[in-house]
């Protein structure tokens, strides 16, 4: 009938869970642990997750990183942390990758090893005036090679290697914190550099791939298009109105898109594509910027360099 109220049937209160199940159910906590050779960026790659929330710790002794591995299972608010552990351990060094191996039993850790080349970091240890770690009458590149070599069974057990011979700091920041931004937001991890040459100036170390442009018609020969660069409108119009150049485009794409899925599969994080004409500056540039365009549209995660062209246009 209308205006009679109905009881107010009680709803069935659930058990509590059992703590045991309820800590099944959380996530994982998180430790990511930082090594590799001295001047490669590891406390540059430490800052950048302490921006992120992560709890972080330098130099951390081998034989307290369990017991630091347990408080950070048992926090209650933050249980995502990071750690630098590197040559500075000395000898206790050798625990490490059974240290690693026991607390990834119960922990969803990530070891990243940061690579540098020789040179880059000969330079950086000759700017900064800091000696080596191992320090001792050794010279800088004696040091590296034999802490390279004490620190391969490490870096042979990493779950991700960086060389960061190739980033700035600022590169290595953006790239870290697309790849743990968050634990849920699948991002893509490989970061691709679209980069223009010139062979005169010799072919760039730091090449994954590297596509001779030369057969390209050269607007180098052109006189309103020499004062130019490949970035200039009219020259990258002229540049693609050969069939030549579109073919050249539409075969390269389509390798591309058989190659970076597997280098992604591969755990690769990083790829320099490079572009060689003459001088670097017309073909190389124009195709640069024109596969950093096409790439972005595949989904990656792309930036461009000249290494031989002016900034201009």
């Amino acid at each position: 009938m209308a205006g009679k109220k109905r009881k107010a049937v009680p709803k069935p209160v659930p058990e509590p869970k059992h703590p045991a199940v309820a800590q099944e159910d959380a996530p994982r906590a998180r430790l990511v642990m930082i090594t590799g050779l001295s001047g490669s960026g590891k406390i540059t790659a430490l800052k950048v997750f302490e921006d992120m929330g992560y709890y972080c710790v330098d130099n951390l002794p081998a034989e307290l990183i369990p017991s630091f591995a347990q408080l950070v299972e048992d926090a209650r608010d933050n249980r995502n942390a990071a750690i630098v552990v590197d040559i500075r351990e000395g000898s206790r060094l050798e625990k490490l990758p059974a240290i690693i191996a026991g607390i990834k039993k119960r922990l969803d850790v990530t070891l990243i090893y940061l690579e540098t080349s020789d040179k880059v970091l000969v330079r950086r240890f000759s700017e900064t005036r800091r000696p080596h770690p191992l320090g001792g009458a050794a010279s800088v590149i004696s040091s590296l090679r034999n802490e390279r070599r004490r620190l391969e069974p490490i870096r042979n057990i990493a779950d991700l290697e960086i060389d960061t011979s190739k980033f700035n700091v600022h590169e290595l920041r953006t790239h870290l914190v697309e790849m743990f931004k968050t634990t849920s937001e699948a991002r893509q991890p490989l970061l691709i550099s679209t980069l223009s040459f010139g062979f005169k100036n010799g072919v760039p170390e730091s090449a994954d791939l590297v596509f001779d442009v030369r057969f390209l018609p050269n607007p180098h020969f052109i006189p309103e298009f020499r004062p130019h660069t490949g970035r200039n409108p009219l020259v990258a119009k002229y540049i693609r109105s050969f069939p030549q150049t579109q073919e050249f485009i539409t075969k390269t794409m389509d390798l591309l898109k058989f190659l970076l899925p597997h280098y992604v599969a591969e755990g690769k994080s990083y790829l320099t594509i490079a572009f060689g004409c003459t001088g670097g500056q017309h073909r190389s540039v124009f195709l640069a910027e024109e596969f950093k365009k096409l790439l972005a549209k595949q989904g990656y995660r792309v930036k461009v360099e000249h290494r031989d062209s002016p900034a201009k246009s």
